[in-house]
């Protein structure tokens, strides 16, 4: 790997990195921060009927979580694009010698099973 293949590497997962810490912060804030350390304040709150602390607790860290996912592989897929390493690029070549077998499968195992009754 040469040093600009090295530096590019090294400022990819920089970002992935950052990356990660940013939307595991934004979760933990909805998870334990709104569901558990300001749940009484939040209760003061009515959301769809239920005390907003409640349900932040029971379903509203669940859906930020999903919600989460997706801005990961969007922001991921397009970081995978700014540094070349995307999968848009791979090419399917067919190779007839790496796929060409002298025999099937199901006939290499039979010979085995054969060897073992005889």
């Amino acid at each position: 790997m040469n040093a600009l293949q090295k530096e590019n590497a090294q400022a990819y997962w920089k970002e992935n990195i950052r990356l990660m810490l940013s939307l595991l912060a934004v979760w933990f804030v909805v998870s334990f921060g709104m569901g558990i350390l300001f749940a009484d304040e939040l209760n003061n709150i009515r959301f769809f009927g239920f005390k907003l602390g409640f349900w932040m607790a029971q379903q509203g860290a669940i859906y930020v979580f999903v919600v989460l996912i997706f801005i990961y592989v969007v922001k991921m897929n397009k970081m995978d694009r700014k540094y070349g390493v995307d999968e848009g690029d791979d090419v399917y070549v067919e190779d007839e010698e790496y796929y060409h077998h002298e025999e099937s499968f199901i006939e290499s195992i039979s010979e085995v099973d054969d060897k073992k009754g005889a």
